[in-house]
């Protein structure tokens, strides 16, 4: 490590876009690891699912750090809902290939929960984005598996990467479909006074 200086905050996230969003906001942090189980509760709302999650990821976080090392913990989690269902991440082609299709030509929301918790206080936001996919070939989305790129993501699409082309219109945060709303967590890190923005002229 270059410094021994605390981090802003620390993410509770081994997610590459997440910590690309984060740089992007000129935060310092660093990882703490966390696991919990993702499972939705009988009757949850999506809405309550996302937050929820990403409310025990920044809690477990939490408990993960030693009592000297203890900052503020930024836990997120992010959904693709259609037709009220939640589409997590494809296990297989099969999977990959019906989640798709049903998103191709259809409109879709992207649910990105964030959480940031101290052992004095929490909060939440709920960053919701309305994606219309173009109609979709059977060719492209295979080519698309092959890519790698669907594997880890929820709903099997990254609009950051390759599949940011079969997004017609937007409606919300890109960053917030992405996995991490910048908006959001600036206006969480304000409620707990954390200024990043300090760093900003530091290269």
């Amino acid at each position: 490590m270059e410094s021994q200086a605390l981090p802003d905050i620390y993410l509770a996230s081994a997610s590459p876009r997440r910590r690309q969003l984060l740089k992007q906001l000129g935060v310092h942090f660093a990882e703490v690891q966390q696991d919990i189980e993702e499972t939705p509760q009988p009757r949850e709302s999506p809405e309550v699912f996302v937050l929820r999650l990403a409310l025990e990821k920044a809690r477990a976080g939490l408990q993960a750090l030693p009592e000297d090392q203890l900052r503020p913990v930024l836990g997120a989690d992010t959904v693709v809902v259609i037709d009220d269902e939640v589409l997590g991440k494809p296990a297989d082609e099969a999977q990959a290939m019906a989640m798709l299709r049903r998103l191709s030509g259809q409109v879709h929301r992207v649910l990105t929960g964030v959480a940031l918790v101290t052992p004095d206080h929490e909060a939440t936001r709920l960053s919701v984005s309305n994606v219309t996919f173009r109609p979709l070939q059977a060719e492209e989305l295979h080519a698309y598996w092959r890519s790698g790129e669907p594997c880890d993501k929820a709903g099997g699409y990254a609009i950051q990467g390759r599949g940011g082309g079969f997004v017609a219109h937007l409606d919300g945060s890109y960053s917030g479909v992405m996995g991490l709303p910048l908006f959001e967590v600036g206006d969480l890190l304000a409620e707990f006074e954390i200024a990043y923005q300090r760093h900003w002229g530091s290269g």
